[in-house]
C-alpha cells in the first residue's frame, strides 16, 4: 500500500477571560493532539487582550507550536476565529472552544470522522447518537428547534451547527471565507451554509463528549446573546444567501478594510 503524509493540522482556540484557566486549558489540548500522527499548530486567539491577562498566561507556554494571537477589544468568537483562520497554514482547519466544557478528546474523533469520510466539514455534534453529553434539557429542546430551522432554511442535514468544535479542509476556507461578513453569533452557519451554497456537500457530523455547568445559567431571549437575536442573524443570512444572492460569484459586494483582520471584508 501506498504511505500517504500526514497532513498538518492547525487547531485555533478563541479565548475569552480565561486567564485563571487558560493554561491548563491549553495543556490539555496539546497533549490530546500529540496522541494523534498530525504535525499541528495551536493558535489560541485572545479576544480582547485589554480584558485581562489571558495573553501573558499563555506566553508561559515555552512551545514553538503554539502560536498566540490577540487584539484589545472584544469582538465576538465569530470574528476570533476568522482571525485565528487568516494565520492557519494547515491542510486541515478546526477550532474548538478555550472552556473545556467540551473535551479536548472529542478532537481526535473529529478528524477521525474527516478521514473516514474525506469530509470537506466536520461539525461536533452534541445531538449525535454516539455522543456523551451532560446537558440541561431546555437547551436540548432549543438545540434541536434549531436544527429543523437550518435544515428546512439551509437543506443542512447536520444536527447541531452551534457547538464549538469544528474541522474544514484548506480548499473550502480559500473559497468560502472571503465572501463571509464577520459575524459575532451567526458564524457558525454563515460558514456552513455558504459552503453548501458553493458546492462543498461533504458535510457530516461527528460526536462529542461535553459537559456543560449551566447551574448558573437562565435563558436569554431577547438579550444582546439572546435566542432571538441568533433566530434573526440566521434569517438574515438566508435572505442574503437566497434573494440577494450575496454570496455568489457576480453580487457586487460593498467591502471596506479591517484594521484588526488587516483584509478587505464584506459588508451588508
Amino acid at each position: 500500500m501506498q504511505k500517504t503524509t500526514p497532513i498538518f493540522l492547525s487547531v485555533i482556540v478563541p479565548v475569552y477571560k480565561k486567564e485563571k484557566t487558560i493554561l491548563h486549558n491549553l495543556q490539555q489540548i496539546i497533549s490530546e493532539l500529540e496522541k494523534t500522527p498530525y504535525s499541528f499548530e495551536l493558535i489560541p486567539v485572545v479576544d480582547g487582550s485589554n480584558l485581562d491577562g489571558s495573553l501573558q498566561e499563555i506566553k508561559k507556554i515555552k512551545d514553538k507550536r503554539i502560536k498566540a494571537l490577540s487584539y484589545p477589544e472584544n469582538r465576538g468568537k465569530g470574528f476570533a476565529i476568522r482571525y485565528g483562520m487568516r494565520s492557519a497554514i494547515g491542510e486541515v482547519v478546526t477550532f474548538i472552544d478555550s472552556g473545556m466544557d467540551i473535551d479536548p478528546q472529542s478532537l481526535v474523533m473529529l478528524l477521525e470522522h474527516m478521514k473516514w469520510y474525506e469530509a470537506d466539514i466536520i461539525v461536533g455534534s452534541k445531538l449525535h447518537s454516539a455522543s456523551l453529553v451532560n446537558y440541561p434539557g431546555w437547551r436540548r429542546i432549543l438545540t434541536y428547534i434549531y436544527y429543523l430551522f437550518v435544515k428546512i432554511f439551509f437543506g443542512l442535514r447536520i444536527r447541531d451547527t452551534q457547538t464549538g468544535l469544528k474541522a474544514y479542509k484548506r480548499h473550502v476556507l480559500e473559497k468560502v471565507l472571503p465572501r463571509l461578513l464577520v459575524k459575532q453569533f451567526a458564524f457558525d452557519i454563515e460558514i456552513l451554509a455558504v459552503a453548501n451554497h458553493l458546492g462543498f456537500k461533504k458535510i457530516y457530523d461527528a460526536p462529542v463528549k461535553v459537559n456543560l455547568d449551566f447551574s448558573e445559567t437562565t435563558i436569554n431571549f431577547f438579550g444582546r446573546n439572546g435566542v432571538l437575536f441568533i433566530f434573526i442573524d440566521t434569517l438574515a443570512i438566508w435572505y442574503r444567501l437566497n434573494i440577494l444572492r450575496y454570496y455568489d460569484n457576480g453580487y457586487k459586494k460593498s467591502r471596506k478594510y479591517d484594521d484588526v483582520l488587516e483584509m478587505y471584508v464584506n459588508t451588508p
